[in-house]
């Protein structure tokens, strides 16, 4: 699942300078969770994690590759303070 997401997504996020870093699905709370995980050189705003969860939203819907219902999860990973 994790590589089809990423090939259909492609080059649609470079315009914000990130990429996605991981891709998981499970449990979280009792709930079906796709957790998308985003990455760039600098730390992502998050108006651009909320610009990214558009362009990837559609793009989950039309690849249809999970039946039941699910909640999508993205962010930014955590980015070290160099100490």
């Amino acid at each position: 699942m994790k590589e089809k997401i990423i090939e259909a997504i492609g080059n649609k996020l470079d315009d914000l300078d990130v990429f996605i870093d991981d891709i998981t699905y499970g449990k979280v709370e009792n709930e079906n969770t796709l957790t998308i995980i985003l990455d760039s050189k600098e730390i992502i705003p998050l108006n651009k994690v909320v610009m990214a969860t558009r362009i990837i939203n559609p793009i989950l819907d039309k690849l249809d590759l999970i039946e039941e219902s699910y909640t999508l999860d993205v962010y930014a990973k955590e980015k070290g303070d160099g100490k």
